[in-house]
């Protein structure tokens, strides 16, 4: 969501933080703004809209040495230049950027106004640079401190006083902060990718610290006033470029990595020759593997859809129970957790502040978990201690493509290397390990040949609103599906198992009514078309993704789409290529933003 850029040094700040700023895009936001540090004042430049707008806004003749900058994605008040960071105190000599909810911001500014202070936005944020300027004695880390006691909720926030020029104080409670170092200068960011092209040197600001950022460095606190050392993290060389290439978007250039970018995720990792798998990141013994009694899988959209599909190959390749769950609602339903439970924490970001609370959750009831994210050295990765990276690489556009095939990849590896210790042969898992190791090319095999897709897609935006439907793994891919087309091209979509259509659904299907039917040759196969049957008797008009090789299924659509061969489980790593087309191509002929969709956040760190 909003990001957050910061600099103290002797380049010139519009520069560093304009630079950030676009590099945070892909984080989602709708306005942005910054704040530089003058002789006599500090000079606030803000717009509603894309980072471009703001660097055309940005006279060429601003300069300085210390400043703040910020993309906001809207929460409290409307999509308003006024409601845009940074805010700033009522003499206008205290500017702040937040991401964040302050919970009791009413009752802050109830108390503030009765105080005679006017507010100039709608924002939660807003009170604190107000806040700041009550409790503010000559020490700006103590008035920053002082004020954050007084708040409930979540902050990153970061802090510029015109009196204490070549400073920024930041702190962090439940939203990511990164400092940077450099050679007579420091960085901040919400995000290290925004900081990867500047150093490679950073340290993770943890919940309810806070920092005091010079040329010289840094020093940090606890809220409480406790003093603190973090040990310097070297950011590892990204994968892939933040740059388009020759692809029209990031999102279509993400779709065509994932070769490469599941080569990565199983690279070493699957090893067929004894008949199994190795994830060392995981830190578990055979004896701890046979002692799991159940393992819960938590995710947020998305990871919530390639979590299912993990959960069914725990059950089926492992043999241990194993469920999915959105982590928003699993943290506050009160779960059972035991001892012998594992729990696995999906995330691109490793930033997404449910799947946070969900692992919190875990935590606090003796529980073990584990993540599954993308970022290195993200909150969760931290948190947890022990998982998985997925090693996808920098994905920018918003609607997540190769991190889902990657996270189902890694799950899935996780999966046959239990399966191996209490269910599986040599020779079973020696077969399901090969053909793991075959997706890659299948995936490169089906994107140079992807089939009539926008035919599909003219189909698919056709109609008021589209059906999608699978059985097992493939109802995973099915959401996933809809949310794609959803997200990307604003198509109202529903998604069920292919046998719950007659239970309801089914009453809404009409003549043309476009349906997408997942349909891999695997035990459910004649179930599902069945099902597919059944709408087609009411006119629906049918998109069947099938298997390579099966005419019976292609034909029973008024568009067939075929994928490569692969066994159940694994399928899901290719019949979710299509639907990532579909929506890529519907967004683009029905002209959308494709990178950003309205509304959404690639990073969701508020609940």
């Amino acid at each position: 969501m909003c990001g957050i850029v910061g600099y103290v040094g002797p380049r010139n700040v519009p520069d560093v933080l304009l630079d950030g700023l676009r590099r945070l895009e892909y984080r989602g936001y709708d306005s942005a703004g910054i704040a530089v540090l003058q002789a006599d004042d500090i000079a606030v430049c803000r717009r509603v809209g894309p980072v471009g707008k703001l660097i055309e806004a940005v006279s060429p003749e601003l300069t300085g040495h210390t400043g703040i900058g910020h993309t906001r994605w809207a929460t409290h008040g409307g999509v308003t230049e006024a409601n845009a960071h940074p805010h700033m105190d009522g003499p206008e000599r205290i500017a702040v950027i937040h991401n964040g909810i302050i919970e009791n911001h009413q009752a802050l500014r109830a108390r503030l106004q009765e105080e005679g202070v006017v507010f100039r936005s709608e924002t939660d944020t807003e009170v604190l640079p107000h806040l700041i300027r009550k409790l503010y004695r000559g020490d700006p880390l103590e008035a920053v401190r002082s004020a954050l006691q007084l708040v409930q909720g979540t902050y990153g926030c970061a802090v510029v006083f015109l009196d204490h020029p070549g400073t920024i104080i930041a702190a962090r409670n439940g939203s990511p902060l990164v400092l940077g170092k450099g050679n007579g200068e420091s960085f901040l960011a919400s995000d290290p990718h925004a900081l990867a092209a500047l150093t490679r040197e950073v340290v993770y600001l943890e919940d309810r610290e806070l920092v005091r950022i010079t040329t010289k460095g840094w020093e940090i606190t606890r809220l409480d006033g406790a003093k603190i050392d973090h040990a310097i993290h070297l950011l590892e060389e990204e994968w892939g470029s933040g740059d388009k290439g020759a692809y029209m978007h990031h999102m279509l250039k993400e779709i065509h990595e994932q070769p490469e970018s599941l080569r990565r995720c199983l690279s070493g990792r699957v090893v067929p020759e004894e008949g199994g798998a190795r994830l060392g990141g995981l830190d578990l013994s055979p004896r701890e593997i046979v002692a799991i009694r159940r393992v819960g899988i938590l995710g947020c959209g998305t990871s919530f859809h390639a979590s299912l599909v993990g959960a069914h190959a725990m059950e089926q390749l492992a043999r241990i129970p194993s469920f999915a769950e959105i982590a928003s609602e699993f943290r506050y339903r009160n779960p059972l957790i035991e001892p012998d439970d594992l729990f696995f924490a999906v995330s691109q970001s490793g930033e997404t502040a449910d799947t946070m609370g969900a692992i919190k959750e875990v935590q606090v009831k003796g529980g073990r978990v584990m993540g599954i994210v993308n970022v290195v050295g993200s909150s969760i990765a931290r948190t947890c201690g022990r998982g998985v990276y997925v090693h996808s690489g920098p994905e920018i556009a918003v609607a997540s493509t190769k991190a889902f095939t990657s996270q189902v990849g890694a799950l899935l590896v996780a999966s046959l290397m239990f399966a191996r210790t209490r269910a599986l042969g040599p020779h079973e898992g020696k077969n399901f390990g090969e053909e793991l190791l075959k997706v890659p090319d299948k995936v490169r095999e089906y994107l140079d040949n992807p089939g009539p897709i926008l035919k599909a897609v003219e189909l698919l935006t056709s109609g008021k609103y589209v059906f999608f439907f699978g059985r097992g793994v493939s109802h995973a891919v099915a959401m996933e599906g809809a949310l794609k087309l959803k997200e990307v091209a604003y198509v109202p979509c529903m998604s069920y198992p292919a046998a719950e259509m007659k239970h309801g659904p089914i009453a809404l299907i009409d003549a043309k009514t476009p349906v997408v039917a997942v349909v891999p040759d695997d035990i459910m196969r004649d179930k599902t078309l069945s099902n597919v049957q059944e709408v087609r008797a009411r006119g629906a008009r049918v998109v069947v993704i099938h298997t390579e090789g099966d005419h019976e299924a292609g034909r029973l659509g008024d568009v067939a789409i075929a994928v490569p061969r692969a066994p159940s489980l694994i399928s899901p790593l290719l019949t979710v290529l299509p639907m990532q087309l579909f929506a890529y191509h519907a967004g683009l002929a029905l002209g959308r933003d494709i990178d950003r969709p309205r509304n959404l956040a690639k990073s969701v760190t508020v609940e």
